[in-house]
């Protein structure tokens, strides 16, 4: 028996690829489907399911194109309409895969087809959950997504997923491994550990969720209190998991290395997304375009940032790194980019065509101003990294939810932006001076560099980690 956790840090998400005997079965796979087919080639094998474990929000999975390349079986769980032919699994139903069993465990609650997959070795014992957005490592998954398909409030999802932690989980033996389908990072969960394995007896010492005395209610209270809105792609990933998508390879072939003249002409009607780092795009960049760099967050700051799902893009990616780009966004739904710019930023200025910049200065001149007396600086970490500590008399304006708040900013006063080391600072400084805020500063190194200084900080005792 063969378990292989493939995880994706950029989505904080993990697929699995479990194989027995040349049997194959692929757990939440990715968009990208053909680094599995060439796993199973590489064993002899063959893939014989694909299990989703729900229909996912945060990203688009591979189900439908690994099902067309292989003939695999796609199996959902109990409750689950797909629009697609997929067999959907009764509660305890079991799959055999080589000299291993899969049992499907309903366990509602994150959504109402969210399903844990108990796997068994070859002498029936119970080895292995796949748990899906259900049961993480330090938490459990959000009860808000699916309120609206199930026409339940989240406080009713979050009792449903009570009951199906203590029936169907918590039950299992110490030693179970937990492989959950999300690490920190992920907007799936609140407080979900660095950790991407652990075992079923470390939960129920320390995850929160799992305190054997709980009620239901103390429950409901604490799996609620505190949850941030979701990123507006969600449900558009829902939808397409749940009707179907087209092949990545389709997404890249429709793309086009445009010349700068074709690129200028295009982006008239498309939104231009620069994908390199922080300090090149802060030196110079297209006039309008905004800034979200590959190297970081990237799908989900695009998800949570971009918040049309069919918005025409254009790229400026690092050299050869075109397709890649074209790939991570339609990991999270965002197939209608037209194309990129050929030979990137240099062929832009070669061809005569202007280009813009964002000053960018140290956390010690950022001191020396606040110092002496400059009000106009923010803060656009997350809530809980602003709680546990933050330069004092300084607002927080977190970049998830930059779009709701625009008008916070100075339209003419030169404003200076911070994160934790510079990289959704400047994500904020291009988005505002997109939209005509030519007066943000952006602060290298972020909070990190700044902690340095002789500023007054505030600072909290038990800091939050939502």
């Amino acid at each position: 028996m063969k378990i292989e956790q493939i995880y994706t840090g950029c989505l904080a998400q993990g697929a699995y690829y479990i194989e027995s005997e040349g049997e194959v079965a692929i757990i939440d796979p990715l968009r990208e489907v053909q680094q599995y087919v060439d796993r199973a080639t590489k064993d002899n094998a063959k893939i014989k399911y694909i299990f989703e474990t729900h229909f996912h929000a945060d990203f688009v999975s591979g189900h439908l194109t690994l099902s067309q390349k292989t003939g695999a079986e796609i199996v959902y769980g109990p409750t689950a309409k797909p629009a697609f032919a997929a067999h959907i699994a009764t509660d305890g139903e079991v799959f055999k895969i080589g000299k291993i069993t899969i049992t499907a465990l309903h366990t509602p609650g994150h959504t109402m087809e969210s399903t844990t997959y108990l796997l068994k070795d070859e002498n029936g014992k119970d080895y292995a959950i796949f748990s899906g957005d259900t049961l993480f490592l330090g938490d459990v998954g959000r009860p808000d997504l699916a309120q609206k398909a199930a026409n339940m409030t989240q406080e009713e999802l979050a009792a449903t997923l009570y009951h199906s932690l203590r029936t169907k989980i918590m039950p299992l033996a110490d030693d179970v491994i937990v492989y959950p389908a999300h690490g920190a990072g992920s907007a799936c969960g609140k407080n979900l550990s660095k950790e991407t394995v652990g075992t079923l007896g470390e939960q129920k010492k320390t995850n929160y969720a799992l305190r054997a005395d709980m009620t239901v209610e103390e429950f409901v209270q604490e799996v609620t209190d505190g949850l941030l809105p979701p990123p507006a792609y969600f449900p558009e990933n829902v939808r397409l998991n749940k009707e179907g998508y087209e092949s990545i390879e389709t997404i890249i072939e429709k793309n086009k290395a445009f010349t700068p003249a074709e690129f200028k002409e295009v982006a008239d009607e498309a939104l231009i997304l620069d994908v390199r780092d922080a300090d090149s795009f802060g030196k110079e960049h297209i006039p309008g375009s905004i800034f979200i760099g590959v190297d970081g967050g990237f799908a989900p700051w695009v998800g949570a940032l971009i918040t049309d799902i069919n918005q025409p893009i254009v790229l400026v990616t690092p050299e050869g790194r075109e397709q890649e780009t074209i790939t991570r966004l339609s990991r999270v739904g965002y197939d209608n980019t037209l194309g990129y710019l050929a030979n990137g930023i240099e062929a832009w200025k070669a061809a005569g065509f202007e280009t813009d910049s964002i000053e960018r200065i140290s956390a010690e001149t950022l001191a020396e101003k606040i110092n002496a007396g400059e009000k106009n600086v923010f803060d656009v970490r997350k809530p809980g990294e602003y709680n546990s500590s933050h330069i004092e008399n300084v607002p927080n304006s977190p970049l998830d939810f930059l779009n709701d708040h625009i008008n916070d900013f100075p339209a003419t006063e030169t404003t200076y932006l911070h994160c934790a080391g510079g990289y959704r600072s400047m994500i904020a400084a291009s988005i505002l001076k997109a939209r005509g805020f030519h007066n943000m500063i952006d602060v290298i190194g972020g909070f990190g560099a700044i902690k340095k200084t002789n500023l007054n900080f505030v600072e909290t005792v038990c800091p939050s980690t939502l």
